[in-house]
C-alpha cells in the first residue's frame, strides 16, 4: 500500500463549496428564487438536502418532498408535476448562472493547492452539479484568478448524474486515467462524496468551505471558535457518513493531506 502524493494521478474537484463559492450560497439562493416565484417558501435546509446533484434531479429531489408537494398544492392548486420540473429548470438556468457567477471567487488557497498537485505530476479534473450553461462565467472568473482545470464535466453530460459514477468515469476515459483507486475525488456534499465512493476513488470531504456549514467565509470567520468548530465537526460527520476517506477544512489543506495519507479504503 502506497502512500502520499505519488499514489494518485488525477483529483477531480467539485466546484460550488469546493473550489469557488464558500459556503455554496449561490445554489441555495437560485432554488429559493424559483421557488418563490410559485408562492412555494424553501427553508435552506431543505435546499441544501440534495445538494451536488445536477440541478434537474435537484429540483425534482426537491418537488417530491411531501412538505413541498403540500406548499405547491396550497399554492397552484394541483400537484407539481414532470412539465412544472421542466419549466423551473429553463428558469432556473439564467438564475444559476447569474448568481454563480457572482458568487465564482476562489476558496483561498486553492489556486496554490491546484499548483502543488501539477508539479507532483497529478492532472487536476472537475465535475459539477451545474449544467456547461450556468459555468460558462465561472470558468472564466476561475480562470482570471489562476484556476483552469484540465477536464470539466457538467450535469446534463452523462446519462446520469451524481450520486452515480459516470461523470468521473467520463474524465477518467477523456484523460486516460486508470484504475480509478489512483484517482480522488474532492466534494464538500454527499453526493459526491457518494459518487466517489461508487467510482472505487479516494474520497476527499471539504467541510469548512461547503453545503454542510452552508456560511459565507465572512460569516464563518465571525463565529465564535467553539460554534465554528462544533459545525465544523458536525459536516465532519456528515462527510464521513457519506464515505469520505478523507476530511479537510478547505482545499488549500489537500496536498498536504494526501501527502500525509495512505492510500487504500474500504
Amino acid at each position: 500500500m502506497s502512500g502520499g502524493l505519488s499514489a494518485f494521478d488525477l483529483v477531480i474537484f467539485d466546484w460550488a463549496g469546493t473550489m469557488v463559492d464558500f459556503g455554496c450560497r449561490a445554489p441555495v439562493a437560485a432554488m429559493a428564487e424559483v421557488f418563490a416565484r410559485r408562492d412555494v417558501t424553501l427553508g435552506e435546509a431543505v435546499i441544501r438536502a440534495d445538494m451536488g446533484k445536477g440541478k434537474g434531479d435537484h429540483v425534482r429531489a426537491i418537488l417530491a418532498r411531501p412538505e413541498v408537494i403540500a406548499a405547491w398544492t396550497a399554492a397552484q392548486g394541483s400537484a407539481p408535476g414532470e412539465a412544472d420540473a421542466e419549466t423551473m429548470m429553463e428558469e432556473l438556468g439564467p438564475l444559476m448562472r447569474d448568481a454563480a457567477a457572482e458568487a465564482a471567487e476562489l476558496i483561498p488557497g486553492a489556486a496554490d493547492a491546484v499548483a502543488a498537485l501539477r508539479a507532483a505530476g497529478l492532472k487536476v479534473a472537475s465535475s459539477t452539479g451545474y449544467t456547461r450553461e450556468m459555468m460558462a462565467p465561472v470558468l472564466a472568473r476561475a480562470a482570471a484568478q489562476g484556476y483552469q482545470p484540465d477536464h470539466l464535466v457538467c450535469a446534463g453530460e452523462t446519462p446520469a448524474g451524481r450520486p452515480s459514477p459516470l461523470m468521473i468515469y467520463r474524465a477518467c476515459a477523456d484523460l486516460g486515467v486508470w484504475p480509478f483507486a489512483r484517482v480522488v475525488k474532492v466534494d464538500d456534499a454527499e453526493a459526491g462524496i457518494q459518487e466517489g465512493r461508487a467510482a472505487g476513488c479516494f474520497t476527499v470531504g471539504v467541510v469548512a468551505s461547503g453545503n454542510a456549514v452552508g456560511l459565507s467565509l465572512a460569516a464563518f470567520e465571525a463565529l465564535q471558535p467553539e460554534h465554528r468548530a462544533t459545525l465544523v465537526a458536525e459536516a465532519a460527520a456528515r462527510l464521513a457518513g457519506a464515505g469520505a476517506d478523507l476530511v479537510i477544512d478547505t482545499v488549500a489543506d489537500l496536498p498536504a493531506a494526501l501527502s500525509e495519507s495512505r492510500q487504500g479504503h474500504a
